[in-house]
């Protein structure tokens, strides 16, 4: 981990995070990826070694969420970031009005000099399509990135961040 617990402790108190989220951050921290990444259909799974973590970090599309982890990697902002960490319940309305909780592991769990929150890494032909399905729970923001209102509600109550991040925004 790149902060020690004095560090950690002192980030807490710039930020000005609740008990409650200094807690659920030391969780997260604390704890092993939630789930082990898996190849599928279109996309191939990537083992990185990260220098800044001192661990192997997982993602599940060597396409858009490791171009996140070279971003996070080689960014000083970025004091660290964990992969997959543990499923938050998020509340939104389907398409067809039906009020729906699902579990959700975002990919990245991220803390930045100024922000700490979770980081979800889709494709843009994926949002676009996702949009579509779920326009409750992906939405474009009108300036070319995209939300996820309920991840949004669900970081917010915590002090912390969701955001979605897009292939669109990568430059390779």
């Amino acid at each position: 981990m790149a902060l020690d617990d004095e560090d950690f402790n002192q980030y807490c108190q710039k930020l000005n995070l609740s008990e409650e989220a200094q807690s659920l951050i030391e969780q997260i921290r604390s704890s092993d990826p939630s789930r082990r990444v898996r190849s599928n259909a279109g996309n191939v799974c990537v083992r990185y070694p990260s220098q800044k973590m001192g661990c192997i970090i997982q993602a599940e599309s060597h396409r858009v969420e490791f171009a996140g982890i070279l971003e996070y990697e080689f960014t000083a902002g970025v004091l660290e970031y964990y992969d997959q960490p543990p499923a938050i319940k998020i509340t939104y309305e389907t398409k067809d009005g039906k009020r729906v909780t699902p579990l959700h592991t975002p990919d990245f769990f991220v803390l930045r000099e100024n922000l700490a929150g979770w980081e979800e890494w889709k494709t843009e032909d994926e949002l676009r399509q996702l949009s579509v399905e779920r326009p409750n729970r992906y939405v474009p923001d009108g300036e070319g990135r995209w939300r996820c209102p309920p991840g949004e509600r669900y970081a917010s109550q915590y002090g912390l961040s969701y955001h979605v991040r897009s292939s669109a925004e990568i430059d390779w």
